[in-house]
């Protein structure tokens, strides 16, 4: 799986992750449906900073997700520190994916890739990338490349 290592990281959101006791499993480490919702507080994150869910839902539409990928490097155990990375990668017209990646004690313990898209919540369709997300999305390209 191929995770974004260059600096250039759309609209990054960076979280401190306490591990909880009904993290772990049987074997004492991090039980790997964690890592999902670990994602979802990513992605939250990732809203709450620009591109706020009850502004969308006021709109009429939400975010969906349509796969996730996830590749486990090393295991996580209770007494780890771990951080929660997540980013833009890409922005198509229906379809966005953000990528994460999982630190534990400062060592890549995992890489994620989720793709989605946005649909009305009336019918349940998909719709276009909002309008703003886009702009926003080719302003920061703009800016990088001017670097």
């Amino acid at each position: 799986m191929l995770v974004n290592n260059n600096l250039h990281r759309p609209f990054e959101v960076v979280l401190a992750i306490p591990v909880r006791t009904y993290d772990i499993d049987f074997m004492g480490i991090v039980s790997n449906i964690v890592y999902i919702r670990w994602l979802e507080d990513l992605r939250l994150k990732f809203l709450d900073e620009h591109w706020q869910l009850n502004q969308q839902i006021e709109q009429g539409y939400t975010p969906i997700i349509a796969g996730t990928e996830i590749e486990y490097k090393r295991p996580i155990k209770m007494i780890d520190k771990v951080i929660g990375r997540l980013w833009l990668s890409n922005l198509g017209r229906l379809k966005w994916t953000v990528q994460a990646e999982i630190l534990s004690n400062n060592e890549l313990a995992a890489v994620a890739i989720q793709k989605g898209g946005f649909v009305n919540l009336q019918n349940s369709r998909l719709i276009p990338i909002p309008e703003g997300l886009q702009k926003k999305y080719l302003q920061y390209q703009q800016g990088i490349q001017k670097i």
